[in-house]
């Protein structure tokens, strides 16, 4: 799904992270989200990597990257956590400032990077999301049950954990099946990689801690960006699927960036596999600019 791309490891002060890169020209790294890992670029990574130097790493705790021990505060798997391995994995590879395109909690770890890390980024996107706090200040019941799995992921251990451990197949393939927007979003070969990375008991639990950060100190940090009036200061590129959500994601995220713009998406959640070719319509000239 990468031919002619590289894979590596490179070590960061928190943990290790399973790097796939190729092509030539300004760095842009692609962050992947829940329950996938840098697979989920594999329809838009080749045509990317004729503009861009393309990097995929997985995210800790996700695919072949380590899996650190949770804590107490969950800050191992906080945002903040996540974006610093990302910074640490540019700098190793020699990129100080860099594009950065994030979906799902990808697109979370994106944001947060572009917030503790303004210098580094250049040119930012984050598909189909939301900050993490205005999603859980704007849910009622309706969005809260679509939404289901914000809540059991973050139970305490081990109980989301022994429940999926029990058929991990079948919880993935309810999830995916439940956000995409058409039966063939997914390759046979991208879904036995998710299948196979998530069959992983500490995937599992590291994904549940995710979860877990997302509802505690991902908030936390998000509350005290928006008292301080902290903004994203670099342009900010907002696409989202148009069959999950009517509201104009864009306008939201004007409240947490200094310049944006964004467009809808006819697709689901999974953007750049159920939308390859308007991905690319969307990445590459934003990227190119």
């Amino acid at each position: 799904m990468f031919e002619g791309f590289t894979t590596e490891r490179i070590k960061t002060s928190g943990a290790e992270l399973a790097v796939t890169r190729g092509g030539n020209g300004a760095p842009l790294m692609l962050v992947h989200g829940y329950p996938q890992t840098h697979v989920m670029w594999h329809k838009v990574a080749p045509e990317l990597a004729k503009h861009f130097t393309v990097i995929a790493p997985d995210l800790r705790g996700y695919g072949a990257s380590s899996k650190p021990s949770g804590d107490h505060d969950h800050l191992a798997y906080s945002k903040r956590a996540m974006a610093l391995d990302l910074v640490e994995v540019m700098s190793a590879l020699g990129f100080q400032q860099f594009n950065i395109a994030g979906h799902d909690r990808g697109a979370r770890v994106t944001y947060r990077l572009a917030l503790d890390h303004p210098q580094r980024v250049r040119r930012a996107a984050v598909l189909d999301i939301i900050p993490t706090l205005e999603q859980f200040e704007r849910m009622d019941r309706v969005s809260a049950r679509a939404a289901y799995h914000w809540f059991f992921l973050a139970q305490p251990a081990p109980f989301p954990e022994t429940l999926i451990g029990r058929d991990p197949d079948y919880f993935l393939d309810h999830s995916l099946g439940s956000w995409r927007g058409r039966a063939d979003a997914f390759t046979p070969e991208a879904l036995a990689a998710y299948r196979q990375a998530f069959r992983n008991p500490e995937m599992i639990h590291a994904t549940c801690e995710d979860y877990r950060a997302g509802i505690t100190c991902d908030c936390a940090h998000d509350a005290t960006d928006r008292e301080a009036r902290r903004k994203i200061r670099c342009p900010l590129l907002v696409l989202w699927g148009a069959r999950r959500s009517r509201a104009r994601l864009d306008e939201i995220w004007k409240l947490w960036a200094e310049d944006v713009r964004g467009e809808p998406i006819e697709c689901g959640h999974f953007i750049p596999e159920e939308a390859p070719e308007a991905t690319l319509h969307h990445l590459i000239p934003f990227f190119e600019q």
